[in-house]
């Protein structure tokens, strides 16, 4: 009798593609705790990490070395006390940093440097680049306590390390740092995967514990938090004592990236074999993630949303930045608008007219609250404007624009002509405004699903 083979790869593969496409190109950090290094699976975590940059991930790792470190003192006698949760790192600790942090910088190094045959990274040739992207300055002196040579960020190379990005290297940064007076730092890893995953805006900030992630009151692990439901987690284990595990450090970066426009966040055990690949590229995933407030949804505007837009557009309009709109226009156009709301306030919002004989719709009235400008909710007003006009059967999209011509270009539109637009639409542009055309070929800017 016939034996059949499984198929149950293929159908993994199958469900696991759409995630493939979405991460593709995409910017992740990856926080590599002194514990991960330390565990029998991290051999592992290493050959996972080289086929995500082996499907076109732009990766950063961020190591830290805790462990080695306290370990290292102990073996020579050495006692560095810790203030506010920082360690105090004086002249003789500092050597001994640098010696435990540059161990594992090679160690890592190498390990990601291997292409032995009959292992996952079989043929890999991953180039791994370490350098002073990162400029520290000192701690100082809080309440009486010097932290002597513990610092902080001062800058970070930000075009430095997308250049490297770019040419498909995985970019390694240790805890310590150097200063522009040329003296050595020592920095928490978590300061600097957090403030790189905002700097550089990457997509995820990746982190690992011993456990699957945040584990429930019932013993489950928790698939996904926001940072308000993260904040009450923080408070309960503060006031249980816990302020220095692994898992209350990542989730304080957590919180702080997702609220500066980090997407998603994660929290993974670096004991389970294959946890980044499963959370990445399943479904269901295996740990904890991190996402934006869910206080904040974009939306079909309603009637009454009339006054929280009118608060958001009047200071452009008396800008002269947008066209003026009476109460009594917007509300016969109120079913043409979305908005984003948060907290119960409207601090987002976007039209689109359609033109359905030309197959085209023009978007207007695109504001967005100045404090939430830098976190990329214009971007997603013009994602869902999109869909919308694809809901429509439309092919094109396009702005009349006097002040945010550079921003709509760097998204994909193009200047053209006053007689690209629509003959009613030619009818109505105001000579004396003279606004610039710009047009969007929605057939060339195909969706992509949400990744995990």
């Amino acid at each position: 009798m016939l034996k059949l083979r499984s198929t149950a790869l293929v159908k993994g593969f199958r469900q696991s593609a759409p995630y493939v496409n979405a991460h593709h190109n995409k910017t992740i950090v990856i926080m590599l705790g002194g514990e991960a290094i330390a565990d029998s699976n991290f051999g592992n975590i290493v050959n996972d990490i080289a086929l995500l940059n082996s499907l076109g991930l732009r990766l950063v790792l961020v190591y830290g070395a805790r462990p080695q470190i306290s370990q290292h003192l102990e073996k020579q006698g050495l006692e560095t006390p810790y203030h506010n949760g920082v360690r105090v790192t004086d002249s003789a600790a500092l050597e001994v940093v640098k010696q435990a942090a540059g161990q594992l910088q090679l160690d890592i190094t190498a390990r990601l440097s291997m292409s032995l045959n009959n292992t996952p990274m079989a043929g890999a040739q991953i180039n791994v680049v370490s350098g002073n992207f990162v400029i520290a300055q000192p701690l100082g002196v809080d309440e009486g306590i010097d932290y002597c040579h513990s610092g902080r960020i001062r800058r970070i190379d930000i075009e430095g390390i997308h250049r490297q990005l770019d040419q498909n290297a995985i970019v390694l940064l240790g805890p310590v740092a150097s200063s522009v007076t040329g003296e050595c730092f020592n920095l928490t890893s978590e300061e600097i995967a957090t403030q790189l995953a905002i700097r550089l805006k990457a997509d995820k900030l990746i982190g690992f514990c011993s456990l699957q992630g945040v584990i429930g009151p019932s013993g489950n692990v928790l698939s996904e938090l926001f940072p308000h439901q993260v904040e009450e987690i923080l408070r309960q284990r503060e006031q249980a004592g816990d302020i220095q595990s692994g898992t209350v450090r990542f989730l304080r970066g957590a919180v702080a990236a997702c609220r500066s426009g980090v997407p998603r966040s994660h929290l993974l055990s670096y004991k389970v074999d294959g946890s980044l690949i499963q959370e990445l590229f399943s479904i269901e995933g295996i740990g904890t993630q991190i996402v934006t407030e869910s206080a904040e949804q974009i939306r079909q505007a309603t009637i009454n949303d009339i006054g929280g837009i009118l608060d958001l557009i009047r200071p452009l309009e008396e800008q002269g930045i947008l066209v003026r709109r009476s109460r009594e226009q917007l509300e016969q156009e109120i079913p043409r608008f979305t908005v984003i709301e948060r907290d119960d306030h409207i601090i987002g919002c976007a039209a689109l007219y359609p033109y359905p004989e030309s197959l085209s719709a023009e978007m207007a009235c695109v504001a967005v609250q100045p404090e939430y400008r830098d976190s990329e909710r214009g971007t997603r007003l013009l994602q869902y404007i999109k869909q919308q006009a694809l809901q429509y059967g439309l092919k094109t999209i396009f702005v009349l624009t006097t002040r945010s011509i550079h921003w709509f270009r760097e998204h994909g539109f193009s200047e053209a002509d006053v007689s690209a637009l629509p003959d009613a639409k030619q009818q109505l542009y105001n000579l004396q405004r003279r606004s610039k055309v710009l047009t969007l070929d929605l057939n060339r800017h195909v969706m992509r699903l949400p990744a995990r």
